[in-house]
């Protein structure tokens, strides 16, 4: 058999270094040329398989691919299109399966979270069953750092560096204003059921008085009182109050504090607005002045500020998906395992897709302090180190500069593709 052709896609909500996995995905595949001909990167994701749009990425040069390391966001495009299950729609996957045998196309690397991996499981076995079996491997990737099973996710090292020396820098500006401006900061961080990013936030907090004072999870229930009552006696006692609210943040009956009603591609709910929320709130009950701001993209593209670890972890996991591949391996994801000594270590481990999709994991209780208002030191010993190290990408004139891809499709070979 000729050599075969890799398929890799990003996929979902994008962050500061998945384009280092891809950059891992390719530069091992380049190493592994009497094995890979080809690899295929996949034009706004799984949808560019569908389509039939196929970036080629033998057309960059090694210095565009080396330069995906140190540049934010889904070089490749991503998307939000989830995979119905066969039963629904069967027609998606025999496309998938025809377009992979067009272009011989033998291993699929999907760049992902929990839906993601859903994905690439399911393609792995639908692929058996048509006589076309295709390599799948999950790559890791959520800023939300939610997956199950693997220490911690690409993508949330470096969202976590991010928030926490935002509210740090934050605080600083509004202690220096409090005596006769603004008392109340509040600044919106990412995180719809579990709340990694608000969390790691709290490593700002070096010594009592530090920001953020207060810390909204979605795993603690909102409570209006006893919020206000923290409110009013960090002001009371700092000057000011410095609040990191997740979106997620729930009310008692489990209803998000802003809910927008809609839904995005994959049935979750659109969630943002959370922080005018609370600061109006404190406004109309504690009469302090305020400021809000809602990190939104900001947080997850900050490559300019990423964190070393995370970008060699991202790196790693897309380089051993491709090892993995080669290995035979199927229907599995490379995880990162934290090591046991008192020194911060990792090493790659690997986890089951079946295992891995459509599983969130929360924040332990023991993480959150007992007053449900800030981390511990158990959690703060968990964040530290994946914040640890810079990872400066190239700069000219004051900016940086980041990879410019050609995005040469490969010429189609079967019928446009229409959604059922």
């Amino acid at each position: 058999m000729k050599k075969a052709n890799l398929f890799y896609a990003q996929s979902g909500g994008v962050t500061s270094v998945i384009n280092a996995s891809a950059c891992g995905v390719i530069e091992t595949a380049r190493k592994n040329k009497g094995k890979i001909e080809k690899v295929y990167a996949g034009l706004n994701g799984i949808v560019g398989a569908l389509k039939e749009e196929l970036i080629d990425t033998n057309k960059e040069t090694t210095k565009v691919i080396a330069s995906l390391r140190t540049t934010p966001a889904g070089a490749f495009g991503s998307c939000r299109y989830k995979l119905k299950s066969y039963s629904e729609n069967k027609t998606e996957y025999e496309r998938l399966v025809n377009v992979f045998r067009a272009h011989n196309i033998r291993y699929f690397l999907y760049n992902g979270g929990g839906d993601s991996q859903d994905t690439a499981n399911k393609v792995s076995h639908y692929s058996l069953e048509q006589g076309f079996p295709v390599t799948c491997i999950g790559i890791p990737k959520t800023v939300d750092n939610d997956l199950p099973i693997t220490d911690n996710c690409p993508g949330f090292g470096s969202v976590a560096k991010y928030v926490a020396v935002s509210i740090k820098e934050a605080g600083l500006d509004v202690a220096s204003m409090c005596e006769s401006s603004t008392k109340i900061f509040v600044m919106e961080v990412m995180g719809r059921h579990a709340g990694w990013i608000a969390g790691a936030a709290g490593l700002a907090s070096e010594k009592e008085g530090d920001a953020p004072h207060i810390i909204l999870f979605p795993e603690i229930s909102f409570n209006h009182e006893k919020f206000l009552r923290k409110v009013k006696s960090c002001v009371n006692k700092f000057g000011y109050c410095a609040v990191v609210v997740s979106e997620g943040v729930q009310n008692r009956d489990g209803s998000f504090l802003t809910d927008t009603g809609g839904t995005d591609a994959f049935g979750h709910a659109q969630l943002g607005g959370v922080a005018p929320y609370i600061a109006n709130m404190i406004k109309d009950k504690l009469g302090y002045k305020f400021h809000w701001a809602v990190s939104d993209y900001l947080q997850r593209s900050a490559r300019h500020i990423a964190s070393k670890t995370d970008v060699e972890q991202a790196y790693c996991v897309g380089k051993t998906a491709v090892e993995f591949a080669l290995a035979g391996k199927n229907a599995v994801m490379p995880i990162i395992v934290r090591g046991k000594g008192k020194k911060y270590s990792w090493k790659i481990g690997e986890a089951k897709l079946a295992d891995v999709a459509n599983v969130e994991r929360m924040m332990p209780r023991d993480y959150i302090t007992p007053d449900g208002f800030h981390i511990t030191e158990k959690a703060k010993k968990y964040f530290a180190p994946l914040i640890e190290g810079e990872d400066y990408p190239i700069y000219k004139n004051g900016i940086p500069q980041y990879a410019r891809l050609k995005k040469v499709l490969e010429k189609k070979k079967l019928k446009n593709w229409k959604p059922s």
